[in-house]
Order: structure tokens, then sequence, then C-alpha cells
């Protein structure tokens, strides 16, 4: 079983994160932002990962600690899961609709932490959850996973719409990216031989 965990505690929040990359979708999530919880649940759903977060963080300011360190958390999980890469796919890309909106996710668990968000939302908030910090969230979790992810909203007039559609690509491109292939044989899927930060 490919495990991973994370637990941060700061004066800001208190996060805890649990991932299985081969399970069956299961979630339990509560971050206080019913808005990331539900993203969240679609990350487990698509990408078929068994996920667990819990976090309290201090919303009477506002919800950008617990958003950032949910996704550091997240990431984190990831890439203790994923060891060092071996026998993996490695990149996985997804185009996926949700309903008028079309959002296209590309994902490479290289070792090279990049994230590239292209698309805009027309409202502050999607709920408790401000628009700006989608970027974010990814951001986070693509530094901490040590993986390039490309975001590109190609079309949509509806917020909710286009972020699920962004969330859901994440899912397939992760679940791509992250599965085995036995073709590898247990190889990393690098022409260096190994994955480590920057160097892939």
């Amino acid at each position: 079983m490919r495990n991973g965990r994370c637990e941060r505690k700061t004066l800001e929040t208190d996060v805890r994160v649990s991932l299985n990359l081969d399970g069956a979708g299961e979630h339990e999530v509560d971050t206080g932002i019913g808005f990331l919880d539900h993203m969240l649940a679609q990350i487990a759903r698509h990408g078929l990962f068994d996920l667990e977060v819990q976090a309290d963080g201090d919303l009477h300011v506002d919800a950008h600690h617990t958003v950032e360190d949910v996704g550091i958390c997240l990431g984190k999980a990831f890439d203790e899961a994923l060891g060092d890469r071996a026998g993996i796919v490695r990149m996985g890309t997804a185009t996926v609709p949700m309903e008028e909106a079309l959002a296209l996710v590309a994902v490479d668990v290289g070792g090279r932490p990049m994230c590239d968000f292209r698309g805009e939302f027309s409202s502050d908030s999607i709920g408790q959850l401000d628009t700006q910090l989608i970027p974010h969230f990814i951001s986070s979790m693509a530094d901490n996973m040590r993986a390039n992810i490309h975001v590109h909203i190609l079309s949509g007039k509806n917020d909710h719409h286009r972020a699920e559609g962004v969330f859901k690509a994440l899912a397939k491109a992760l679940d791509t990216a992250t599965a085995v292939d036995p073709r590898r044989e247990g190889q990393v899927p690098s022409t260096k031989g190994s994955i480590a930060g920057g160097e892939s």
C-alpha cells in the first residue's frame, strides 16, 4: 500500500492528512470551509484516492492559512506515498467538462515543483472559499509533492463549474501520473535513474 501522512501544527492551523494512492475514492474531509471540502472530495473520488483531512484553522481571520496548510499537507502526503517514484507512469493529463466549463490539468510528479495556473474567476468567493486561494492551494500542493502542475481553464461562465472542473481534472491527471506501470518493472521513470528535487 502506498500511503502518506502529514501533520502540521502552527499557531494558525492544526492540519492532519492521510492518503492512500491505491484506494477506492473513500474520503472523510473537514476543513471548516465547505467548498474546499467539496473540492477535496473531488480529488479523492475521481482520483480513486482514499483521503482523510482534518483541519482546524483561524477562520475568524480568513481562510488563507487553512487553505495553504491543507495544500502543504496534501502535497507532503503525496510525496511520501510516492516514495522514490519507482514504477509509476509519472505524467498525466486530463481535460474535464463541467457543464458549460472546461478545464485542462497536466501533471508531472517528477521532482520539479512548479505551478502554472491560467484562468480567471468572475467572483471573489465560492461559498466560504476566496477564489484567489484556489491557485494558491494548487501551488502549495505542487511545491510540497515536488510536481509540475499546469492548470488551464479553457471556458466557462459559472465559477462553481470552473473550479469543480479544475479539481476533477487534477484528480484524473494525478490518478494517471501516480499509477503503477507494470512495464517499468519498478524502474524510476527518468533517464537519470533517480528522481530528486530539481533533477529528473
